[in-house]
């Protein structure tokens, strides 16, 4: 039995250094102002856990000694209100901050939940140059992207080229009086074409803190909606609030289309041209105020301060009427003459989008600024029948290679035949959604199969055919004993 309480006690001592060592990676938080340690200073220590900035102590006692208050701050947690004594409460004569109820914190034990800490920067003799040679050569990375992107070859090799170019200017050293400057991305392509996939697919390989935003929720400052410092929130997020990890991440701004200004408008322009204006200087580099473990800035939250200097943006979106005016601009010739240009040349071009400039994305409605600060312009193919079924069965996580393990795990081998793809495909292509439409296709065929299999343990095969696809059969089921002898049921 004392070999046991001993034991336990050792157990007891070793959580609770490990504990205080995870404590110290995070930095004490100001509960008045809500500033990190690193930008507030030396932090005061109170009963109940409670740390307070210098600052906002002297401004208690300043608001304390003008007023005449009888409140007063009682390090031991006993004022009484009497002369001599301070309550907590006096804290709450601070600008902002009447409507938090102060007293309160100290009863028992204030704990900051953990996304809201934020992890303290490492001191500048531990602080290590960025190593270019951990980020692949840029055939390497397109080889890699191979594996799991279908297609889409010379998108891959901007892509390849941007990103190993921009981590070769985060370690690069300024010293010689030349400044490498940034190098965004603008994606653009039809929906369901593979431009979020790339972009998650990059960031996995690469193993760099990545954030996908949503650009439909931005509003400009002020209005109900999301900041746009959130979009710098998620990434802080993403590296586990360590600003340093995050200062080297890649944000995808993803329906950046959807931002454009709004043409025949008498209101004001909060979600469109407001946006681009607002995300100018994150984008080139600057210093953005952003709330950590939170999308929204208030009271409660701390804050902490991100360089976006060495962040890489890539900005996506579909683009759905840009096409015309693409056509616009290639048949703006006389269509009058030998030379003359038809009017419907490029109406079934299914790559018109590979062809947009500059000039293009303006009278779509993105302003010069924004586009100027995206100068590498991407352009992903439309998807073809060939591609959707090669998406189908080529890459490392295909759909079907997903199913055929969900079968395995019940010792059922699953086949599909060369026609039943190509009909899938067809079907796909018909819902004009990309490559999105084969995992729609599949779940709704597959529902039956994967219903039923359970039932039955005799089962060992389920072939696919193009006739169940079609609706005019169904799939061929082996059962275990007649496999081997050969002969199908």
């Amino acid at each position: 039995m004392a070999d046991q309480f001993d034991e336990t006690k050792e157990n007891e001592k070793e959580e609770n250094v490990s504990s205080e060592k995870a404590e110290e990676e995070y930095e004490k938080i100001c509960f008045v102002c809500r500033r990190p340690e690193s930008r507030a200073g030396k932090m005061i220590t109170m009963p109940g856990n409670i740390t307070i900035c210098q600052d906002c102590m002297q401004k208690a006692f300043d608001s304390f000694e003008q007023g005449g208050s009888p409140y007063g701050l009682n390090i031991n947690g006993t004022g009484n209100g009497q002369q001599g004594g301070f309550d907590l409460s006096a804290l709450s004569n601070l600008p902002g901050v009447g409507f938090i109820n102060l007293a309160d914190l100290g009863n028992g034990e204030r704990e900051i939940p953990k996304k809201q800490k934020l992890k303290k920067k490492k001191e500048k003799k531990e602080q290590q140059p960025f190593d270019r040679r951990a980020i692949p050569a840029p055939h390497q990375i397109k080889k890699m992207l191979d594996e799991y992107v279908v297609g889409q070859d010379q998108a891959k090799k901007a892509i390849s080229v941007a990103v190993y170019n921009h981590y070769k200017r985060v370690g690069s050293d300024s010293g010689d009086g030349v400044e490498i400057e940034k190098s965004n991305m603008l994606l653009l392509g039809p929906t369901g074409s593979g431009k979020t996939y790339l972009v998650k697919t990059l960031a996995r390989l690469l193993d760099v803190p990545l954030a996908i935003a949503d650009a439909t929720s931005l509003t400009e400052a002020g209005y109900i909606g999301d900041d746009i410092e959130s979009v710098v929130s998620k990434l802080l997020q993403a590296a586990g609030n360590d600003v340093d990890k995050a200062e080297r991440g890649i944000i995808y701004i993803d329906e950046i289309d959807k931002i454009a200004k709004k043409r025949n408008t008498n209101t004001r322009d909060v979600s469109g041209e407001s946006v681009q204006q607002e995300l100018l200087k994150m984008l080139e580099g600057s210093e953005v105020e952003v709330p950590v473990g939170s999308n929204s800035k208030n009271a409660m939250v701390p804050m902490t301060t991100v360089n976006t200097n060495n962040i890489l943006f890539i900005c996506g979106g579909a683009f759905p009427e840009l096409e015309e005016i693409i056509k616009e601009r290639l048949t703006k010739e006389s269509s009058i003459g030998f030379r003359a240009e038809l009017r419907d040349k490029y109406d079934k071009e299914e790559n018109l989008l590979c062809k947009a400039e500059t000039e293009d994305l303006k009278k779509f409605g993105m302003i010069p600024e924004f586009l100027g600060r995206l100068p590498i312009l991407v352009s992903l193919e439309a998807l073809t029948k060939e591609f959707m079924i090669r998406i189908l069965k080529e890459p490392k996580n295909a759909i079907l290679r997903q199913y055929e393990k969900l079968l395995q795990m019940d010792e059922v081998q699953l086949v599909f035949e060369e026609e039943a793809l190509e009909s899938i495909a067809e079907k796909a292509m018909e819902r004009h959604t990309g490559a999105r439409a084969l995992r729609a296709i599949l779940e709704e065929y597959m529902l039956d199969i994967m219903y039923e299999i359970p039932k039955d343990d005799n089962i060992g095969r389920v072939t696919i055919t193009k006739a169940y696809i079609e609706k005019n059969g169904g799939p061929i089921i082996d059962m275990r004993g007649v496999m081997r002898l050969g002969v199908q049921a």
